[in-house]
């Protein structure tokens, strides 16, 4: 027997203001994200924590090390996704809002002026990395959106459209 992915469209609310306002709530507080990529050894998916920010133009971007693994990863195959969200202090943690987004991800190179305005911008949410920030081997990555998931807490859940998510 094939397994198949069947859409059940009564699984999801209309997306409503109230959907995007949360949805754009949580990207504007979003200061790290859990980072879903295809690992290119072993082509298993995999997960990594990221800092994560948005840029002047409202887009989303991380800085991250050559080095790192999901970084390799996403040169190889620039699909993604992003987890974004927090459990709040009490009660049940699958409660709290949390967004997940299916991204494509672009380096942005050192020598462009989109560098220096992310490096400031960055330094400004995340001011400890200006201890590293300048090294060799780190650089930001810029996530365009596709689509994404909301959901905004017990029969709360919405499908974003990149319109929905600008």
């Amino acid at each position: 027997m094939e397994d198949t992915i069947v859409e059940r469209p009564e699984l999801f609310r209309t997306t409503d203001d109230g959907a995007r306002q949360t949805a754009a709530s949580l990207m504007d507080m979003a200061r790290f994200a859990a980072l879903a990529f295809v690992d290119p050894a072993s082509q298993a998916p995999s997960i990594s924590r990221i800092g994560l920010a948005r840029a002047p133009d409202g887009t989303l971007v991380s800085l991250m090390s050559e080095l790192a693994g999901h970084k390799l990863a996403l040169r190889r195959d620039a699909r993604a996704a992003l987890l974004i969200g927090e459990p709040g202090p009490k009660g049940d943690p699958l409660n709290s809002a949390r967004l997940s987004l299916h991204v494509s991800a672009a380096s942005v190179s050192k020598s462009s002026d989109d560098h220096m305005a992310l490096r400031q911008s960055w330094l400004e949410s995340h001011p400890k990395a200006g201890l590293y920030i300048d090294f060799a081997d780190f650089g930001f990555v810029r996530f365009q959106i596709i689509g994404g998931l909301l959901n905004g807490g017990f029969a709360r859940a919405y499908r974003l459209t990149p319109d929905d998510l600008a």
